[in-house]
């Protein structure tokens, strides 16, 4: 049997990620929802890390920053009024970086992202946050489908273990499959963001 292509090297698709300097950095649901409790998420720490770096190397190449905080209303682990839905603070804004709030995965749908990044004329998305097979994902796609050329950065996001058909999902297995879905047509993976050039 030969080696599984993805539908982008069959479809002729750039296999390596536009410059950060001509890229939007997207800052996905990098919330405290995320970091304790029920939400908790399997090397969210690890993750945060390698975000805050990305973040920091953005800030510094001055890329433009968007972060995306998603709302389930008062009392949800995604309350944004609350403390439990607020951005992390090693990762939060600065400055006049905006803060889209959405109420979907797909961080297009019943926002202004797109006229936003239309209006700046950005082509080319960098990914991270949280979880990876849900808004990551969704983010991905739903730019893919506007046209837009995204990369996510595989150790800047994370996820977490699922109830499946034949039991538990691992969320290392969820990971991978995960960004092998991106990957196969809707976007660029990336290990870490020392793989996207400056």
């Amino acid at each position: 049997m030969s080696e599984p292509a993805t539908l982008r090297a069959l479809s002729g698709l750039p296999a390596a990620p536009a410059a950060l300097a001509e890229s939007t950095l997207i800052m996905i649901d990098c919330q405290n929802t995320y970091t304790r409790g029920v939400m908790e998420l399997e090397g969210v720490e690890k993750a945060l890390d390698q975000a805050e770096a990305l973040l920091d190397r953005a800030r510094s190449a001055g890329v433009p920053i968007i972060h995306i905080q998603h709302d389930a209303g008062e009392g949800s682990p995604y309350d944004v009024r609350a403390e439990i839905g607020a951005i992390v603070d090693r990762v939060a804004p600065r400055g006049d970086e905006p803060v889209i709030v959405k109420a979907f995965p797909n961080s297009f749908v019943g926002t202004d992202l797109h006229e936003r990044l239309t209006a700046a004329g950005a082509s080319n998305l960098v990914l991270a946050g949280f979880m990876t097979h849900m808004c990551v994902n969704s983010t991905a796609r739903g730019g893919f489908n506007l046209g837009y050329a995204p990369t996510v950065v595989a150790n800047a996001t994370a996820t977490r273990a699922l109830p499946g058909n034949d039991g538990a999902v691992s969320a290392a297995a969820l990971q991978a499959a995960s960004l092998a879905a991106i990957g196969d047509l809707f976007g660029i993976v990336v290990d870490d963001a020392g793989a996207i050039p400056g």
